[in-house]
């Protein structure tokens, strides 16, 4: 892949990994709980939803939670969660979300074959001097396959995500490799 940035932001640009950009898009689309979990009711909110199902506090135990009977205490009001315990919750919450709702993401975005149209924000360049900037325009893309990449978004996969995203990239043609890095990522479902 001879487009592959090997030293990004060496002359000052400034952007993120489209396939992280994909990511936090996907996470937007999919919703949650907006109320922190260092907050008794984001907390409570969460342990609710993973406690809901036997699935889901099977995923959530294996991503993390404690015993069935320290997240009771936890709900309870008994014990207060330790801020490593917070960060476990948040994690399994965003695992077990991601799983529940790719299979509706995926429908929502590959539309029965006519896709999802994703605008690609170029990388801020305003801090490069002016001699090594390059021209890099604003695109849009029509992608219609999306079952890959939200499947490795589901499992957290960011290698297995980035590799998804640069199958996408490359319809832009040969300047793909301009988009390995943005600015944003916007698509709706």
């Amino acid at each position: 892949m001879p487009e592959r940035n090997i030293d990004h932001g060496k002359f000052g640009a400034r952007g993120i990994k489209g396939s992280e950009a994909a990511a936090r898009q996907l996470d937007r689309l999919a919703g949650g709980i907006s109320t922190p979990v260092e907050q008794k009711r984001g907390l409570t909110a969460r342990l609710n939803y993973l406690m809901r199902s036997e699935r889901s506090r099977k995923a959530a135990h294996e991503a993390g939670l404690p015993s069935d009977r320290t997240v009771k205490a936890w709900r309870d009001g008994k014990r207060q969660p330790s801020k490593a315990s917070l960060r476990k919750v948040e994690q399994a919450y965003q695992t077990v979300r991601r799983q529940n709702v790719a299979r509706s993401m995926k429908a929502r975005l590959n539309q029965d074959g006519r896709g999802t149209r994703v605008e690609l924000h170029p990388q801020n360049q305003s801090q490069v001097d002016r001699r090594f900037q390059r021209h890099t325009p604003y695109r849009t893309l029509n992608v219609r396959a999306w079952d890959s990449l939200v499947d490795a978004w589901a499992d957290n996969d960011s290698g297995r995500m980035e590799q998804e995203w640069e199958t996408i990239v490359v319809d832009l043609g040969s300047d793909w490799g301009q988009y390995e890095y943005v600015s944003n990522i916007g698509f709706a479902a």
